[in-house]
């Protein structure tokens, strides 16, 4: 009698553990169906935004508002380039960051992410700490996902997520987030944005040059037609000393008659490009870097030769006096700014990463001493 009860309590516990194991893995089954299911609906909600008849700006504030909703995010932002500048589309951020987010790409942690089209997270590690691109921004995101936006190997913007918690985006779904990128790529695609796409090799506006972007787009094609080429970088090394005492307005004359004597310098076959702020490239296809000493040297020797001066002159200005305006004729000061450059070259071999070449020019420059304006091979 005692076996058999035995007996039967060991079947009993065994039926017991088979009927848990195939109930977990029924709710298991549930759960990603139910997933499933989910992530389909929201995909289906991204495609039908995508398709329907708004304007494209209409179109990107649905999709981020969708993204907020769906999946708890604090903050997502969209920034386009519109073919001047780089403009925030959509976002549930207050205006006052607008600024800071849309200037993301310019920041060092996200340069790698344009350069190679790839996403980047960013997290603090302790509440006392701050994302590296917000200023006086401390507490409002404590993690980040950029995303750089490209179409047809052409950089056009970014999408950024934020949230105020640490790690918050180490177990996001790469399979949704995948699919609202494309949605974003497919609306900027229609015709509204079909000129700023076809112009985005972006013209800057002082100096008439092509844009760093037209480097790792356009211009890679015929700098790939060759096996070696010469990749020079410059910058004006005391641009921010001429901002602060000559003022802006004589800085960017500096870097317009700067780029205009490169130009005329150069032959039309070269690439020619202003990269970020006071830093332009040159790329020499198919020429060796050691042929170009010459060159360079003439060229920073007409450059560090300019000298650009703005006259005094008397202007009238209103100001309050007791309680009244008073008008009163002044003279302004006499400015005047040169300009010093300082050059690093390297070869680009076809086939390895132009971008990483840059990268590394950029880097070299930027550690290099102000004071420095010589020519530097590396």
């Amino acid at each position: 009698m005692i076996v058999f009860i035995i007996v039967a309590l060991v079947l009993t516990i065994m039926f017991l553990v088979v009927y848990n194991i195939q109930l977990q893995k029924r709710i298991e089954q549930y759960a990603n169906n139910r997933l499933r299911d989910q992530k389909l609906s929201v995909i289906n909600e991204f495609l039908s935004i995508a398709g329907e008849g708004d304007s494209v700006d209409e179109k990107l504030n649905k999709i981020n508002e969708t993204v907020i909703e769906k999946y708890d995010i604090k903050y997502s932002t969209l920034v386009v380039f519109d073919g001047a500048e780089y403009v925030v589309k959509a976002s549930n951020v207050d205006k006052m960051h607008y600024e800071t987010l849309s200037n993301l790409h310019t920041e060092e942690i996200f340069q790698d992410s344009v350069a190679t089209a790839t996403p980047k997270y960013v997290t603090i590690e302790n509440e006392n700490e701050k994302l590296p691109y917000q200023k006086t921004e401390m507490g409002r995101a404590k993690s980040a996902m950029f995303f750089p936006l490209y179409i047809d190997n052409i950089y056009i913007g970014y999408w950024v997520m934020e949230s105020g918690k640490m790690h918050a985006f180490d177990d996001m779904d790469t399979t949704i987030i995948e699919t609202v990128k494309e949605n974003i790529i497919s609306v900027l695609k229609t015709t509204a944005y079909q000129d700023t796409i076809e112009n985005i090799d972006r013209i800057d506006k002082f100096t008439g040059l092509h844009s760093a972007e037209y480097l790792y787009g356009k211009a890679k094609y015929t700098i790939d037609q060759y096996a070696t080429s010469a990749v020079c970088m410059f910058r004006i090394t005391n641009i921010e000393e001429i901002n602060e005492k000559a003022g802006r307005l004589i800085g960017n004359d500096i870097i317009t008659e700067v780029s205009n004597i490169v130009k005329a310098r150069m032959s039309s076959q070269y690439i020619f490009v202003r990269y970020m702020g006071p830093k332009f490239v040159i790329v020499f296809s198919g020429v060796e870097e050691a042929s170009l000493e010459e060159f360079l040297k003439d060229v920073k020797s007409e450059i560090e030769d300019l000298q650009i001066i703005e006259e005094p002159e008397e202007i009238d200005s209103i100001h309050t006096i007791k309680g009244k305006k008073v008008r009163i004729r002044e003279t302004t000061e006499r400015k005047e700014a040169s300009p010093k450059i300082n050059f690093v070259i390297s070869t680009y071999y076809k086939g390895t990463g132009l971008e990483i070449l840059t990268k590394k020019l950029e880097e070299y420059i930027d550690s290099a001493d102000k004071a420095e304006n010589q020519i530097n091979y590396i």
